[in-house]
Order: C-alpha cells, then structure tokens, then sequence
C-alpha cells in the first residue's frame, strides 16, 4: 500500500470477475484479513488533517473567540470551560448535519464528491424517508422546497447558537463564582432543537445524520437545567451512550466484528497480529480467542464497568483511571478509520470525558445525588433509557443509531444485486452523486480494479454474521448469481440520500420504493436482500427479498448461531433459512438447507 496508490489485490482483473461470487468473497475476504479496503495512505492522511484541523483547531476557535477566552493553544484556560463543551457539542452537530464529519470521504464511499449531506439535503427533488407513515404533513418521498427550507434554517439556527457571546447564569455563577464567559443563551438553543426535530419527522436521514439521537438531548439539556442538574445529565447521557454499546454486544455478533476492523487498521501494520485474530488463517476465518478476549474484555466489559464507575465513583484515583480507559478506547476506535469513519464523534467523546468526570467530578458536587431533585435524574434516565431499550426489543420500531448499537455488528443490512446493466439505471434517480463504480473511476481506478474494490465491501460483510445469512439468501433465491452485480447496501445508500451509518433502515423497502419511482427497474432488474437485526434474546434475524419491480417477495429468518458458525465464502452451501411468506406461496413456511427446500 502506497501513499498515493491503492493495494489492489494480488490477482489478474479480468480472469479474477470471471469466477463464482463465492469463489471471489473467498479471496477478497482473506485478503482483507492482511490489507483492510486497500485504501492509498494519503485518504488516511485527508482524515487526519481534516480532524486536527477543521475539527478541532477549527472547533477550539470558534468556541474561544465568541466566548472571550484565550486561543486554542492555551488549553489550561479553557479545556473546563462550560461554554467551549456547549459550543464544541454545537461545532459537531453543524458539521454532522452538513456532512463533514461522520460518514465522509472514500472510506464511507463517497469519492467524487466526497461529502453527501448538504449537496442532497439542499436539493429539491432528492429523495426523503419519513420515519413514521402516520405522522401528519409528511407525506411523500421527494424533497421540496419546504425541506431545503427547513434544513437551511436548521444550520443557520446552529451557526448562530456558536457564534454568539455567552449568557450570564445565576446558577453557573454558584458553582464558579469567577466564570466570566457564561453559558450560550437558552433562548439560542430553542430554534436548533426545534428545528432538529421538524428536519427529522420530514427526513429521518437529516436527524440521524446531524447524529439527532446523542446530541438533540445535550441541546435540550443545554436549554433546560440549571448548571449542576445540567452537568449530571450530561454525565448521564454519555453513560448512556457507552453502556448502550456495551450491552449491545452481549451474544454472538460483536467477535465478528473486530477481526476485519483491526485488518483495516492503518495502525496496526503487522500482518502478524492481524492473522492471529482469525482461528486459523486461511482456513478458519472464524475469530479466534484473541479476538474474543480483544471484543468482550477492550469492548463489553470496558464499555459497562468504567462508564458506571465514572458515574458513581468518588474516588479520585478510581475516577482517574477510568477515564483514561474510556479515553484510550475511543482513540483506538479513531486509528482504527471504521467505515463510517465517526473520527469526530470520537474525538468529542474522549474530551467529553475529561470534560464531565475530571473538570467536574463528582466529590466537587456533580454526582448524581447532587440533582436538585431526586426526580431529575429519574426522568432523565427514563427518557435516556427508553429508545435504546425499545430498539433491543424491538429493532422492527427503532433502527440501530437511536438503539445505541454502536459498532455491535448487530446491524440491520442489506446487499444490492443488479441484473447486467441494469445498475446504471440509478442514475435516473434525482441526486448529487453517481453509482460508486463511476466515482472510483473518475478517481483513477481502472473499470476492473473499481469493480474489485467495491467487490471488497461484501466481502467484508461476509466477514460479519449477518452477510452469511444475506448470501446464503442470495445463492438460494437468484440462479444467476455469479452474473449479478452485488454491492454492499450502505455503499448504494450513500450515492442514494448522502449519508449512511450501518443503519439499515436507511436503506430498506422505503428507499428502495423511493428509487424505483424514478428508475422504473423491470422485476428481476433489482432484487435486494435486507436483514433486520436480531431482537435481543431471540436468536434469529429476519430478513426480506425485495424485488424493486414488485416490493418485498419472501420473508424469513435464520438462526444466528447457524450464521456465526460459517466460513464467509460458505463452503457448505447457504446455511440453513426458514421462509415464513412468500409471494408465490403465501400461505407457505419452508426450511431451506443448502438452498433445497426440507
């Protein structure tokens, strides 16, 4: 892998696209264990520069400049300043909902242009997916006029919250008697929180991309609570958010995840190290213990225990040493690029932490029992708690990012196949981005090698426990397989409405209902494979076939455990699938076992 140059594979292109899909996500599987995506290390080096610079410096600046304190390089005099965390919270939402920050550049699949968000958001005519049917004044999938509007006022709603001075506050000003800079004026924060909410019953993409579900309740808490009650909250929120993960890992889909992660991490050179994180490379790709301890002891348990003992420990020491335990992990997450590349997110909840539990620890009267009632912290929890436990139980009702899933490999997904040619008939679709095969050409890829790398991404969904059961669906539902074209949903979602983050719903029989509306695919054309993640406890994932022409055509399920024990190329055929409906039977229910009907 070269500065400016790609890793491509180690294979001849054309007799390469010639062999079985299985056959190809065998080698592209195994070679992302050695080399990740391939990516040039000057994308990397885009990433780091953009997060330094535009993130934080840029961050840091404006926050200090509006608030009358010293400039970035001063860090002493303003890292515990309770404006520069409001304004840093305000600084990541602005560049989230404009696409600059998560879900950009070519690791998330954005190459020309690299950023999605505001060039589809801003558009007339681009496609919207409405979170809830029933909901009044919503109807439709086309943005309108109405929309840009929106959106436009929603950014401008939160320039104007960052730029400003600082509001006096009584109850700041008991806590810090010599804070001069104040808090941002409550009022300020009204307009973005409203508007937040409009944007996201109008387009769900607009909300989850502006990261609505984790920062929405800091600008409530912002304009709301009196500073202690504030800051508990604040501390509860994040707690939330990590625990959320944390628990989201329990069963068996996290191990998968982070043998390819770590594969893909720049960081991380040694082929070595990575081909241990496999049971027995290259012929069990299964995780290995290593990978294991690295998920449930670096990840679960990290996730659960530090962030309670953060919460409720009035030990300094103790206190101390968790923080640095959350702070390494969110670093290690930002080395490791992951393909929705949340650097920022990341980066702000390291200083988060050091913001929360270190400038304002609970033995200085910010622990929980501190609340000015007992009721706040009951009701905040209530409200923290209620998505994030709904979408466990029920991820049909609530998609993966509200869930607070992050990372879990837990994920509702899906892959694309296209009959010969007929992909390029997305470019009917009103948007401001062409099909990814388009844009890794005009980036300089030669057509094979572009077909090749896209061809990496279901690979690396085979490498996870869902993309098992979404090919052995595809083997058993489409003879003609081996000719398709087959791309990884969250890839096609991106060139779609601008944004993706693992989150399945982004892309499922709503979306694809919005694209056939204008690009008129004949039946067959289309057919995509969409998985729901699995409810908690249950021990089966449900999946769809959607044909583009005629909606869905089959629903079932398969057993995780069936998933979780296969090779990623599925050596011994599909795994076994239970088919609940089906349009030309739909009365029926079925077991399939290597694609025959039992």
């Amino acid at each position: 892998m070269g500065f400016t140059k790609p890793y491509l594979p180690p294979v001849d292109p054309a007799d390469f696209l010639r062999k079985p899909l299985m056959e190809r996500m065998r080698v592209l599987a195994l070679d992302w264990a050695e080399n990740g995506f391939g990516s040039p290390k000057m994308v990397h080096t885009v990433y780091i520069f953009k997060l330094i610079f535009l993130y934080a410096i840029g961050g840091i600046t404006v926050a200090t400049l509006t608030s009358g304190l010293p400039a970035f390089w001063h860090v002493a005099q303003w890292w515990n300043q309770p404006i520069v965390y409001q304004k840093a919270i305000l600084w990541t939402v602005l560049l989230e909902a404009i696409g600059i920050a998560g879900s950009w550049g070519p690791l998330a699949g954005k190459v020309k242009p690299m950023t999605g968000g505001i060039l589809f958001w801003a558009r007339p005519g681009t496609i919207r997916l409405r979170p809830w049917k029933w909901m009044p004044f919503t109807g439709g999938d086309r943005r309108t006029r109405f929309d840009v509007a929106l959106y436009v006022a929603l950014l401008a709603s939160l320039v104007v919250a960052l730029v400003s001075p600082g509001a006096h506050s009584d109850s700041l000003s008991a806590m810090l008697p010599g804070d001069s800079s104040g808090l941002v004026k409550p009022a300020l924060l009204v307009a973005p929180i409203v508007l937040l909410i409009a944007n996201g019953l109008r387009d769900k993409a607009v909300f989850l991309g502006a990261r609505g579900e984790q920062y929405l309740p800091a600008l409530f808490f912002f304009a709301v609570l009196p500073f202690v009650d504030m800051i508990i909250a604040l501390k509860m929120l994040i707690v939330v958010v990590w625990i959320g993960a944390g628990f989201s890992k329990f069963g068996k889909h996290f191990s998968n995840v982070i043998p390819p992660m770590i594969s893909n991490s720049p960081s991380m050179p040694s082929k070595a190290f990575k081909r241990s994180l496999y049971r027995d490379f290259p012929r069990d790709m299964r995780p290995s213990r290593s990978a294991h301890v690295v998920a449930h002891v670096g990840g679960t348990m990290v996730e659960i225990v530090a962030p309670l003992v953060l919460l409720f420990s009035a030990n300094m020491w103790l206190t101390l040493a968790a923080a640095a335990v959350m702070v390494l992990l969110h670093l290690f997450i930002t080395s490791a690029f992951p393909l929705a590349v949340p650097l920022e997110w990341n980066i702000l909840f390291a200083y988060a932490t050091v913001f929360l539990f270190l400038g304002f620890p609970n033995w200085d009267g910010y622990a929980v029992t501190d609340a000015s009632s007992a009721l706040i912290p009951l009701a905040i929890a209530a409200g923290l708690l209620f998505f994030p436990v709904l979408g466990t139980l029920r991820p049909d009702k609530v998609s993966f990012l509200p869930s607070m899933r992050q990372y879990a490999g837990n994920w509702a997904s899906a892959v694309w196949t296209f009959a010969p040619g007929a992909e390029a008939k997305l470019d009917w679709v009103t948007r401001t981005a062409s099909n990814q095969i388009d844009q890794f050409i005009g980036f300089g890829y030669e057509p094979q090698w572009a077909e090749i790398t896209l061809q990496k991404t279901i690979a690396w969904r085979t490498m996870h426990s869902q993309g098992r059961g979404l090919f052995s669906v595809l083997l058993k539902s489409l003879p003609d397989i081996d000719t398709r074209i087959v791309r990884e949903a969250e890839f096609v979602c991106n060139s779609l409405i601008g944004f993706n983050f693992g989150d399945g719903h982004l892309h499922n029989a709503d979306l694809i209902r919005a694209v056939q509306d204008e690009a008129g695919f004949e039946p067959g054309e289309l057919v995509v494979v969409w998985v729901e993640s699995e409810a908690f406890g249950s021990g089966v994932q449900r999946y769809q076939v959607i044909d583009a022409a005629l909606g869905v055509i089959e629903r079932g399920t398969w057993k995780v455990a069936d998933a979780v024990a296969e090779q990623p190329w599925l050596p011994n055929g599909p795994i076994p699938t239970s088919v609940t409906w089906s349009l030309s039977r739909p009365g029926s229910a079925t077991v399939t076992r290597n694609g025959v009907a039992q």
